[in-house]
């Protein structure tokens, strides 16, 4: 498995991770419509853009053996400005179903973590659906959670949010614990 920055040429393979993952993660939190209707083609739209903007955005794949990009992390510093000390915020990661549970996840959010530590970004925070399984991902990654509620409105049901964040990214203590265990 290969983790690299991610060019123009990867958004579709990008799009298709990220529909297909939400589709999936997603079942039984969103409602059904909402799932049903994402489009490949939108979200192509939209990760031309995140690529393409120059606001220190980034956005790292992960690919297997045959070259395929099977997951991929983004992020940048945090712009809101409402959640110090977090200067960096991960906007997406997303692994196909398939290759969860090999540490693609816990690479790519290292890779991401560095890339941040190289523009003097030393905290972050992401935001998480409650009921995502994947917010044991970040508790057992050293992340503490920091916001407990944050409703949102999606496809006619309200949904809640959580933030989890490191007021000190621990690029190594806290991936070495992870692989121990």
């Amino acid at each position: 498995m290969i983790i690299r920055e991610a060019t123009i040429a990867d958004t579709a393979d990008i799009a298709k991770v990220h529909v297909d993952c939400w589709r999936t993660t997603y079942k039984n939190i969103m409602p059904d419509e909402v799932l049903e209707q994402l489009s490949y083609e939108q979200r192509t739209e939209l990760w031309n853009e995140n690529i393409s903007s120059e606001d220190g955005h980034l956005v790292f794949v992960a690919e297997n053996e045959k070259g395929e990009i099977i997951g991929f992390v983004s992020g940048g510093p945090e712009k809101s400005g409402e959640y110090p000390p977090f200067g960096g915020e991960i906007t997406a990661i997303y692994v196909l179903k398939e290759y969860n549970s090999l540490g693609l996840g816990r690479g790519l959010l290292m890779r991401l973590l560095q890339h941040f530590s190289s523009m003097q970004i030393h905290s972050a925070i992401v935001w998480v659906l409650a009921d995502n399984p994947a917010c044991t991902f970040y508790e057992r990654l050293g992340a503490k959670l920091v916001v407990e509620q944050h409703l949102i409105h999606i496809g006619g049901k309200n949904l809640n949010m959580l933030a989890y964040g490191w007021e000190t990214i621990p690029i190594e203590s806290a991936f070495v614990r992870q692989e121990r265990e």
